[in-house]
């Protein structure tokens, strides 16, 4: 949309790109989003290819972020929830639990992606390059639970679900994505991208896998001999 954009304001622009580098380098701003665990995170994205054809890059891409979350029963897998309910119920029936009370575990999470493959572009137009991408690879995150210590429910539970506190995990992810490169000058450009991916981490607690959508905008470099 970004590219269709400037084509639209500068319609004297459109033509075919005259240089179209052997190396390409990004690093920017993302935000990873996992609307099903309620959890955002911003960090970094960098990007790196070989353009092998004028419309193939094969390249390596690695983004890291940080956010906070909160895990309820509702997001356990189903044997996790009756263990829970059974001990909840039991501490109901001693009294040990206030009225109207909700287990819920405050969460931060880094989280890591990793993957290769690759990239195809059109350079048709001078304004923008686009381009569009398998999203296959491997996500690493790390989840420190913080139980409020004034709640020694939700502080026993934790200790059962994690006794250090702190867990790790990695799994392969899978989607697509794409973007465009807003061209600056013939080696600069603003690139704005996303990609559509799906995955399950920490399957041993979380009943379901989620949908993840990674946006990251900064700017990308192209250089070494032409491959026009």
């Amino acid at each position: 949309m970004a590219a269709v954009t400037v084509l639209f304001l500068a319609p004297g622009a459109i033509g075919q790109q005259t240089y179209i580098g052997r190396f390409d380098i990004y690093g920017g701003y993302t935000y990873l989003d996992s609307p099903h665990i309620k959890l955002a995170e911003n960090g970094f994205h960098f990007q790196t290819g070989l353009r092998v054809r004028t419309w193939v890059t094969m390249g390596f891409d690695y983004s890291i972020s940080t956010g906070s979350t909160s895990l309820t029963p509702a997001l356990l897998t189903t044997a996790l929830q009756q263990q829970l309910g059974a001990e909840l119920a039991q501490l109901a029936a001693a009294g040990e639990i206030p009225q109207g009370y909700t287990l819920s575990v405050p969460i931060d999470s880094t989280t890591q992606t990793f993957a290769a493959g690759p990239q195809l572009s059109w350079h048709g137009w001078k304004p923008a390059t686009l381009f569009i991408r398998p999203s296959v690879g491997a996500i690493h995150e790390d989840a420190t639970t913080h139980p409020n210590p004034a709640d020694p429910i939700a502080t026993a539970i934790t200790a059962q679900l994690a006794p250090s506190g702190e867990k790790q995990d990695w799994t392969p992810f899978y989607g697509f994505g794409g973007g465009a490169d807003i061209n600056i000058t013939t080696h600069l450009a603003l690139r704005v991208q996303a990609d559509f991916v799906h995955d399950h981490l920490f399957s041993d607690l979380l009943k379901d896998g989620r949908n993840t959508v990674r946006f990251s905008v900064g700017p990308a470099w192209q250089f070494g001999r032409n491959m026009k």
